[in-house]
């Protein structure tokens, strides 16, 4: 049921950084990102993908983990995603690419739940770094980097107490929870 698949569906940011995802997976992956919508059916988007460790270090290396974990700098060795897939705009198609990189961005990370792997959608990057690592052409930009892999922890969603704060944490067991606003909190009538 997809309901189910959207609860398991969290931000995952430790992986079994041993366990490999192939080329062939990123790009199953990828597929479920052209298939879905796109803003006037533009599809500006372009994939770079990456399953290879030494690749996935300049990556890794332009991308911010966590913001509400102030102590954590980030998945160590070992515990870093196996793969990746950053999202970029083609400006030769569109200059605004509207909401397509968050729509296929969750079509990617449905899919890769649906297989058993987990993933995070990282905004926070080095943009200028990452380009120049890659040898990315200035005509695309960096919209997202998915970070991908087997998950190495339990994401947990549970409801906000009235007050209460939004941000994400970790307990001593490493279990991360995700606070979220009730249903009747969201919906609005005027």
């Amino acid at each position: 049921m997809i309901e189910e698949l959207i609860k398991k569906t969290r931000s995952y940011r430790r992986f079994y950084e041993d366990e490999t995802v192939s080329e062939e997976t990123l790009k199953g992956l990828v597929n479920l990102a052209r298939l879905s919508a796109s803003a006037g059916n533009l599809q500006p988007l372009k994939y770079i993908l990456s399953a290879d460790p030494e690749k996935n270090g300049k990556i890794f290396s332009c991308l911010a983990w966590a913001a509400y974990l102030k102590d954590w700098p980030g998945p160590a060795e070992g515990e870093r995603p196996s793969a990746y897939i950053v999202v970029l705009g083609d400006a030769e198609i569109s200059i605004n690419c509207w909401c397509d990189h968050g729509i296929a961005a969750q079509s990617i990370m449905l899919g890769a739940r649906e297989m058993g792997l987990g993933g995070c959608i990282v905004g926070s990057i080095d943009r200028k770094r990452l380009s120049e690592l890659l040898n990315i052409p200035e005509r695309f930009e960096i919209l997202l980097v998915l970070a991908i892999g087997k998950p190495r922890e339990e994401v947990v969603i549970e409801e906000l107490p009235e007050g209460g704060s939004i941000k994400y944490w970790r307990d001593e067991n490493g279990v991360h929870h995700v606070p979220k606003r009730s249903l009747e909190e969201i919906i609005v009538s005027f």
